[in-house]
């Protein structure tokens, strides 16, 4: 087995699977085998994954594999969080408040926090007694991350947070939030007055809001977040003052891949479902499999997931190497999560009328990949930094 180290953009994502990977991706499917599966039905109808079920996953070192020894983690390579992912989003999207603690949000601590703050909370974060979330989205402001409306005015050793969050996956169960608010809310251009803080769950003034309930997703709790004059000790500034919308941007082409991923495994498990269906469903004497209108779609569903599957893992192999992709992992972002899409309803439509049964697993995957691109930044933001970067 290679190493995981390469230097050169030319070796296939393939080539970075050391024995230690296989190992932990192995484990990993044994435990959630045991300790999701049987459970995630209920988890889906409760509207939460269980906070016991996160320790467990701290337990047996599954979440934020990459943090440092020096914090206590294995310092494993992203080819781990990639791991993480897949096998979280082959049983259900529902899962992916785990992923998006574990793969974007704790990084954001690693990449900008102060000594302190990263000795204060990457261990509970990797044994899954804090679980965290990001706040940026608003009522009024979504993907124009520029125009929010939260405040959080210097008051001498604290700052003094004011406003309202929506949208914001794992809300309810959260411990810590990355929130983003306007130190200067009169800076022009108006990026350049964003910072981060850290937001205890247990600060004076800070609440939550409804459960969202939506279409899909059910057992990852999404909320409404309040803020009402808390008072934010100084040193939870995240980063530096003033260059929260760049922290932002640096992090977000890891978790365009994360999204993309996510996609990607859903267009998998959606098309080899549907492939076992039609090799067992019969119509008019036959496997429905033998009749050429099924064929054809599958073949090229097939060919789009494969596709797919050969753009990311070049991109995983160049995000590892530290290359700047952002026009790349936006395509990725914006065409594997529409592939995705696209297939729900002709995965669903060749099930026939047991497709729109909850019994059958197609439905939860209809209802789930809807909102892929939509977050993360919508796919039209997608084609616009597309757009940008091909000087247009």
């Amino acid at each position: 087995m290679k190493n995981a180290t390469v230097m050169e953009t030319t070796i296939s994502k393939q080539s970075y699977f050391t024995e230690e990977h296989i190992m932990f991706r192995n484990s990993l499917k044994k435990f959630l085998e045991k300790e999701a599966i049987p459970y995630f039905d209920q988890w889906e109808e409760d509207g939460l994954v269980p906070r016991s079920f996160w320790r467990k996953m701290g337990e047996n070192g599954f979440l934020c594999s990459w943090v440092g020894e020096e914090y206590g983690g294995l310092g494993a390579d992203f080819i781990f969080t990639v791991i993480l992912n897949e096998e979280l989003c082959r049983i259900g999207f529902g899962l992916g408040g785990i992923d998006l603690h574990s793969s974007i949000v704790v990084p954001y601590i690693n990449s900008f926090g102060t000594e302190e703050q990263k000795r204060r909370y990457l261990p509970g974060c990797m044994s899954g007694e804090v679980i965290t979330a990001i706040a940026m989205t608003e009522p009024g402001a979504g993907s124009d991350l520029a125009s929010i409306s939260t405040t959080a005015i210097k008051d001498g050793d604290s700052y003094v947070l004011n406003g309202q969050k929506t949208f914001i996956s794992n809300g309810i169960q959260s411990d810590l939030v990355v929130v983003v608010a306007k130190t200067n809310p009169k800076a022009d251009p108006a990026h350049k007055g964003i910072s981060l803080f850290l937001v205890e769950s247990d600060m004076p003034g800070f609440s939550r809001g409804r459960k969202l309930n939506k279409v899909g997703m059910h057992s990852q709790d999404t909320a409404e977040l309040v803020f009402e004059n808390v008072k934010v000790p100084a040193t939870n500034l995240l980063g530096e003052e003033g260059k929260g919308f760049y922290h932002l941007m640096k992090e977000l082409q890891q978790e365009r891949i994360i999204s993309a991923v996510g996609a990607q495994v859903a267009a998998e498990e959606m098309l080899s479902m549907t492939i076992d269906y039609v090799k067992e469903r019969t119509a008019f004497g036959q496997p429905i499999s033998k009749f050429q209108n099924t064929q054809f779609k599958l073949a090229e569903m097939a060919t789009h997931v494969q596709i797919g599957r050969t753009f990311l893992d070049d991109l995983i192999v160049k995000h590892m190497l530290g290359k700047d992709i952002q026009k790349e992992v936006s395509m990725a972002k914006w065409w594997i999560s529409d592939n995705a899409r696209k297939m729900a309803p002709e995965c669903m439509q060749l099930h026939g009328g047991y497709g729109y049964m909850e019994e059958y697993k197609i439905a939860r995957r209809y209802r789930d990949i809807a909102v892929v691109p939509i977050y993360a930044g919508s796919n039209e933001i997608m084609k616009t930094i597309i757009a940008k970067n091909l000087g247009l």
